[in-house]
């Protein structure tokens, strides 16, 4: 487990190091201006000479290579800039916002796959049967619905027809104070959303893992030994039918942090979302290089866990080979 950890630890840094090129390449090449969107309304009457000089200040004048070099030594000594856009260090904007996008994120990632291990085991038990059908089907249509549209959709229904859970935000409305009951009541939404968002993926797995594995030969003995179904189903398909989908958690990273980010935009949630627009639409490259390091740091961890679990639930698959 220690060398295959050591040896993702190694990967991993020609990737970051690949991606935040990448990410100072493409701002580069955009056509904003970060400059103007720092100066904001002030730079519609600046002089060039003044344009210039906040040019210089902001690093942005010197060449591309030149731009990534500097930033790169910095953070690696911990100092990740400042961000033009947010105007207060890199360090604190994520500080100030990760732990509410990981607290959305992880409680959406629970939800899908409680919610995707219970329905696909149960649309397995009866292949072919109607609730087959309806939670095949089920999964099949929000496959295909934007998260975006499931977060309005559901704003629209729970928060204006019935009026039971808020519309958005962390707390109520002219409550200066955040407390933990608010926190639960604003994240039932969002949690929700997102993790609906992940369902059908999970919903799929499981059903054709736990329907392959009812079909194979230890499922059959423990049954002729005279076992009961539900410890037949889930002591011993439910175990053999999970190793596909713990293979599935490092592959829904990317789009769980794609959701997150739409999901935080409809509902206003205070994560990373606003930050992310924002440095993307201003070319404010030390917050944007920076987020982009993390959210590639988070798909390169949720794959080596999905191997480690992957490993641990099967003696067969060995961590050093």
């Amino acid at each position: 487990m220690a060398r295959m950890a050591g040896r993702r630890a190694l990967f991993a840094v020609p990737v970051l190091l690949v991606v935040t090129f990448a990410v100072f390449a493409v701002a580069a090449a955009s056509p904003f201006d970060p400059v103007k969107a720092y100066a904001g309304t002030a730079g519609l009457t600046a002089s060039q000479e003044n344009l210039d000089q906040l040019r210089a200040n902001l690093g942005v004048d010197q060449p591309l290579v030149a731009r990534w070099w500097d930033w790169l030594t910095s953070a690696l000594t911990g100092d990740l800039g400042d961000s033009s856009v947010m105007r207060q260090p890199v360090a604190d904007v994520i500080g100030e916002r990760i732990g509410w996008s990981v607290l959305l994120a992880a409680t959406a990632f629970a939800v899908a796959v409680v919610l995707g291990t219970a329905l696909g085991v149960l649309a397995a038990r009866r292949r072919g049967g109607w609730l087959d059908r309806c939670v095949s089907s089920a999964a099949y249509t929000l496959e295909a619905a934007p998260a975006f549209w499931l977060g309005l959709l559901a704003i629209w229904f729970f928060a204006l027809e019935l009026g039971v859970l808020p519309a958005g935000g962390l707390t109520d409305t002219g409550s200066d104070t955040v407390t933990p009951g608010q926190v639960a009541s604003h994240l039932v939404l969002p949690a929700l959303v997102l993790g609906v968002s992940q369902l059908p993926w999970f919903i799929l797995y499981v059903r054709q893992g736990v329907a392959d594995a009812l079909d194979e030969d230890p499922v059959r003995g423990a049954r002729a030994r005279g076992l009961d179904e539900r410890t037949v189903l889930l002591g011993h398909a439910l175990r053999s039918g999970m190793l596909p989908m713990l293979t599935l958690i490092g592959s829904r990273v990317p789009e769980l942090i794609t959701g997150a980010l739409l999901v935080e935009s409809v509902f206003s949630w205070p994560g990373i979302a606003a930050a992310t627009v924002q440095a993307a639409t201003s070319v404010d490259f030390p917050l944007l290089a920076a987020l982009t390091v993390l959210a590639t740091a988070a798909v390169l961890l949720g794959n080596l866990l999905s191997d480690l679990l992957y490993g641990l639930a099967d003696p067969r698959v060995g961590f050093d080979g």
